[in-house]
């Protein structure tokens, strides 16, 4: 037959597609699968091979598609949290702002006895106590200059607003007990601020005490390898006592040296943008939350958009309770006139106009509504390690490591660290003795980071957040398996270990043809649970006929996402029409093994 014309044909094409590619009726391309012995409906796909032949029985010269000319892939730079603020800015543009600061550190160490101690004396209202509300966050003035103290239980609210994407901190005091010294929660403060890399201050605080031995602290710091300055290190370190309001000025001015070495800056003459400190429902008043402006200037009226969530400004109050027009760069103002009580760690952005807010909220809520696993974040995992690093999205595998004993966790950190290559390093962000808990899981959230478990377990809460924020939770008991997995990790070796979980049987009790939709099995579900969009195989005989996932399912004239044992339904299968009364669909689910 003389070919006169072309198509192009993908590697799958369904029925109806192929007809329109060669201007053919439907019907004609249906008659010639028949006669080429294919059974297929018009919406049903086909391979290339397939729809090829068919195309040269009907005068066309059939061609695969031409692949798409590859692209220099153009790799985005990711940046810290705190410079995307930043992006769209001019050097020219920004100017010195105050730093946001955050205390860190022990419980019972004097971290609120510090900010109450500064709050009470410095207030840059100029009248000690005159704070009339508590909103999370405020300012103090020192010399002319203003510092913004966050008000935070300690580092696992600091990595929560990480978490999110926020980092809304650019200096974090870690206070240290004289008498105490460096404790667990010291050295899980440490690695929370050097994960979000920023710059630590050391207070060494309760100097007052008859017990206190701040040489013998600045030793143990410099064992967490923070060497302070007067020990020849590059950390500034002060000493204070909260009780006796001793030292504090010259913590105060220590910030805001480490202020000007950092290069804190912000345009103050753009649309606002920052992070949500806290929020709450009032009764009287009803969505308020508390915002600290990162760049540019909030004002009243302005339309913001935070997640969801919108609204217009329509009052703003400083954190004496004074109602303000404006908040600079650093400033904390609690705002009232949204849509919502938005999450701490949430970034807002001033928009348009309300209108503009509003639709930008209910495009992104509308995204929530996807299934979960959609949703869920895109975190490391040992498996595709070597696939990020090859597409240029990781250079270092991020570790956090907890062991049952510290004889156990030295040799484990110290075998890991020497596994790096020249691609990829291995960092241990944080390592310590005793179960995985929540702390342990939101740093690893934060920083994309991996636990690793020797001989202990995450606890329960800690387990149930590792899932909602898709972090990869490794459990070993043997060094030779650890080292193992992640030797292979950083090679691209490691494959995935799946089982298959079995959810339930259908039992097909007849069948049904759906115009244009092929046929549908009519089944009685004998034992767990039919689920939609579900692998499935096909049982007849002891044999197995068909294996594939579950295109439909429907309870009478509803489609449904799920049937449970004793009732009734229609099951349609991908690519399968063939069934026969008496035939079981086994319904199942490939489940990832965690190794032992």
């Amino acid at each position: 037959m003389l070919q006169e014309k072309t198509v192009e044909i993908p590697d799958f094409i369904v029925v109806r597609e192929l007809a329109n590619l060669m201007g053919a009726s439907p019907i004609d391309v249906i008659k010639e699968l028949m006669n080429a012995g294919v059974m297929a409906n018009i919406n049903q796909r086909i391979d290339y091979e397939t729809a090829a032949i068919i195309a040269e029985e009907m005068g066309f010269e059939a061609r695969p598609v031409a692949p798409p000319e590859e692209e220099e892939e153009v790799v985005e730079e990711v940046r810290p949290a705190k410079e995307q603020f930043y992006v769209e800015d001019r050097p020219e543009d920004l100017v010195p702002r105050p730093p946001v600061v955050t205390l860190l550190g022990h419980v019972d160490h004097g971290k609120t006895t510090i900010l109450d101690a500064i709050r009470r004396t410095n207030v840059w209202s100029g009248e000690a106590g005159g704070i009339t509300q508590h909103i999370g966050a405020y300012q103090v003035e020192v010399d002319g200059r203003r510092i913004t103290f966050i008000d935070t239980p300690g580092h696992e609210a600091f990595t929560a607003m990480r978490a999110r994407g926020a980092q809304a901190t650019d200096i974090a005091v870690l206070v240290v007990a004289a008498d105490d010294g460096v404790m667990p929660q010291t050295r899980e403060a440490i690695s929370h601020a050097r994960a979000a890399g920023v710059p630590i201050l050391v207070d060494i605080n309760k100097i007052d005490l008859a017990s206190a031995q701040p040489e013998r602290v600045k030793q143990q710091l410099s064992n967490e390898g923070l060497i302070v300055e007067e020990w020849g290190g590059d950390v500034l370190c002060v000493e204070t006592s909260a009780i006796q309001k001793t030292g504090l000025s010259d913590l105060l001015e220590s910030i805001l040296v480490l202020a000007e070495i950092s290069d804190i800056t912000a345009n103050p003459d753009r649309e606002a943008m920052g992070t949500v400190i806290e929020a709450q429902l009032d009764q009287r008043r009803g969505a308020a939350a508390t915002l600290l402006v990162r760049n540019g200037t909030l004002h009243q009226g302005d339309a913001v958009l935070i997640d969801d969530i919108h609204g217009r400004i329509r009052a703003m109050f400083d954190f004496r309770g004074q109602q303000v027009e404006e908040a600079p760069p650093s400033m904390p103002v609690e705002v009232l006139g949204l849509s919502g009580v938005p999450v701490a760690g949430d970034t807002f952005r001033v928009v348009e106009d309300k209108r503009a807010a509003r639709e930008l909220a209910e495009e992104r809520a509308q995204e929530k509504e996807r299934p979960p696993d959609s949703q869920r974040p895109s975190l490391v995992s040992l498996e595709d390690l070597f696939q990020q690093m090859e597409a240029g999205e990781a250079k270092e595998l991020r570790i956090i490591l907890k062991a049952d004993v510290q004889g156990s966790l030295e040799p484990v950190a110290n075998s890991l660290e020497r596994l790096e290559t020249d691609e990829l390093k291995v960092n241990i962000l944080h390592q310590g003795i005793g179960h995985i808990g929540e702390s342990d899981i939101m740093l690893a959230a934060a920083s994309q980071a991996v636990v690793i478990g020797f001989n202990v377990e995450p606890d329960g809460a800690a387990r149930s957040l590792a899932e909602t924020e898709g972090v990869d939770v490794r459990i070993y008991d043997l060094i030779y398996r650890v080292i193992e997995d992640v030797d292979k990790a950083l090679k691209g070796l490691l494959e995935p270990v799946y089982r298959e979980v079995v959810l339930g049987h259908a039992e097909v009790r007849a069948i049904f043809h759906i115009p244009d939709r092929g046929n549908v099995a009519g089944c009685y579900v004998t034992d767990g649970q039919a689920v939609r969009n579900g692998l499935a195989r096909v049982r007849r005989d002891s044999r197995v006929v068909y294996e594939g996932r579950v295109a439909s399912l429907r309870r009478f004239t509803e489609d449904v996402a799920e049937v449970r044992s004793g009732y009734e339904c229609g099951v349609g299968l991908e690519g399968f029409g063939d069934f026969e009364e008496g035939d079981v669909i086994e319904i199942y689910r490939m489940e990832q093994v965690t190794p032992p």
